[in-house]
């Protein structure tokens, strides 16, 4: 009678186990500000908006503006990209993105005449779409930091040989809030 006794305690235990929950916790923080410290030091302000979408993908938009025009021949930069992270945790942990990016630039054309090599500076606005990958870690009170690097090809202006920016790189040394 005992051993009847044990077997069917251990089995309400057993069948008890069972009926836990396995439906995804919702995601509460789906959305991110970033500020890119690399850009600051290098003289440009570079903000980030990125909404979560699940777990493992996110879309977003950064908007870059230097402040400092002797070194950069950039006048802006808006970018919208999408990423699908590889991690554990929810959207963070190692990305791959693809991006487009709508970029203003003083670019300078050379030209070759029979006689000379001349160059001209002018302003040209082009749409770049590109690839790139990084690295996302966010803490439990929600504080980010995130490590990035893409390159994109200008699919506009090509009537100009010898441009300056027909590539376009993307890169980042990213702090955040997660909210």
């Amino acid at each position: 009678m005992k051993k009847i006794i044990t077997l069917l305690v251990v089995s309400l235990f057993c069948t008890n186990g069972f009926s836990q929950n396995n439906e995804p916790t919702p995601i509460v923080n789906k959305n991110e500000l970033k500020v890119n410290a690399l850009y600051l030091i290098l003289g440009s302000f570079d903000v980030s908006y990125e909404r979560i979408l699940n777990e493992e993908s996110a879309v977003g938009i950064s908007l870059g503006v230097p402040f400092d025009n002797e070194n950069w021949d950039i006048n802006y930069t808006a970018t919208g990209y999408y990423r699908y992270y590889f991690g554990k945790k929810t959207a963070a942990g190692f990305f791959g993105e693809a991006f487009g990016m709508l970029n203003n630039v003083d670019d300078f054309i050379y030209e070759e005449t029979a006689s000379d090599y001349n160059y001209e500076q002018k302003t040209l606005t082009d749409f770049a779409l590109g690839i790139g990958l990084g690295g996302k870690w966010v803490t439990k009170k929600g504080l980010l930091l995130e490590i990035n690097a893409g390159v994109g090809r200008n699919l506009f202006n090509n009537q100009y040989d010898d441009r300056d920016y027909e590539l376009i790189g993307r890169a980042g040394i990213t702090v955040g809030y997660r909210f």
